[in-house]
């Protein structure tokens, strides 16, 4: 608690609250990219924190949220099957699918597990020869090692009973998408630190060089954000548009090379759904050809199952940042933690959730 609570001290956070004020001239919007910082955000008012004239917007960096309908629908598929044991990190069981949730098959008798590492799946097919066991592997880069790990460890152990659903979404490519869209107004990004601590940050100057934007990498904790909106707002103020670390004492620029040289053997590029976005080149990852009969997808046959969205969920522009959770029509009405319509209600890092979970009800 000691180390945390010098990130967290109210004298140096309003501090650099009157120093952004400072600073600040005119209207910026800045969007972080992680689920994690909005959270922090809202539970730490960070955000009641800053001027007027800054504004956050919360980006699509709740990897729950951005899992497309149908994958879930293809997760369901497969934990019904016979003889199947279906493992998941817990955050998923309550995620709405078309009709029900993993939760609710578990309920009628499913084998549905959480676990806690992908490795933990590995274990248990292991010890169940004469079971297939599966593990939905989501997520950003941050999850990508372990789960790439996950598969090669199974193939050298000559595990046939472990495949893996995979649903990987990259953070660049995201930014890209966000940037080239209509209607977008972002003017800066706030980078997820953890993330760049596994990719690293040499991916992010191309990107602030063709789309003239600042990106900050930083941290979860609220003087983390505070410092990261800071140097944000001098950069824009200043006319410069470049890529600053302000979460040192975890990333670097290369990043964890050796969890970089797993995913790349591992993994390969795709064009990826996002939940409520739609389909972004190159920004996901699925099995590469070398680990082609650890895919899950292939395994049994759900990769032609389609899923709707509600109508009256708008988890999509809540993702993009075009539309704030509470002005969310259903917001608080058909959609509450109890009664999820999208992924960014019941995600413990979505931003629905966020704002509900802090009273956040009002639309303004």
């Amino acid at each position: 608690m000691k180390h945390l609570a010098e990130y967290r001290d109210a004298h140096t956070a309003r501090r650099l609250a009157a120093e952004i004020r400072r600073i600040v001239t005119r209207p910026w919007a800045i969007m972080e990219v992680c689920g994690g910082q909005t959270h922090s955000i809202i539970r730490n008012g960070v955000d009641q924190l800053l001027p007027p004239e800054v504004e956050l917007i919360h980006g699509p960096g709740c990897p729950v949220c951005v899992t497309p309908l149908e994958t879930i629908d293809r997760a369901l598929a497969v934990a019904a099957k016979p003889g199947v044991i279906f493992c998941s990190f817990g955050d998923m069981l309550r995620v709405p699918g078309s009709r029900e949730n993993l939760f609710s098959i578990k309920g009628r008798g499913a084998d549905v597990r959480v676990v806690y590492s992908p490795l933990d799946a590995v274990k248990l097919a292991k010890e169940h020869p004469d079971r297939e066991v599966v593990f939905l592997a989501i997520g950003f880069e941050t999850t990508a090692p372990a789960n790439a790990m996950a598969v090669k460890l199974a193939k050298q152990q000559g595990l046939e009973n472990f495949s893996m659903l995979v649903s990987h979404v990259l953070v660049p490519p995201a930014i890209e998408a966000i940037m080239r869209s209509p209607g977008n107004r972002v003017n800066a990004f706030l980078a997820a630190g953890h993330v760049c601590s596994v990719m690293g940050t040499w991916q992010y100057p191309t990107l602030a060089e063709r789309f003239s934007v600042p990106i900050v990498v930083t941290g979860f904790e609220p003087l983390d954000l505070l410092e990261g909106i800071r140097r944000t707002v001098l950069q824009l103020e200043e006319g410069r548009h470049e890529v600053e670390n302000a979460y040192e004492r975890v990333v670097s620029e290369r990043g964890n090379e050796p969890a970089q040289a797993v995913i790349a053997e591992v993994f390969t590029s795709m064009d990826r759904a996002w939940r409520g976005i739609g389909v972004i080149p190159s920004s996901g990852w699925r099995l590469s050809d070398a680990y082609h009969d650890f895919d899950a997808e292939i395994r049994f046959d759900v990769g032609d199952v389609t899923a709707t969205e509600s109508p009256l969920c708008h988890s999509g522009e809540v993702l993009k940042g075009t539309l704030k959770p509470n002005q969310c029509p259903a917001f608080g009405k058909e959609c509450t933690p109890r009664t999820p319509l999208g992924a960014t209600m019941v995600s413990s890092e979505g931003a629905c959730a966020a704002y509900f979970n802090a009273g956040r009800v009002g639309s303004s």
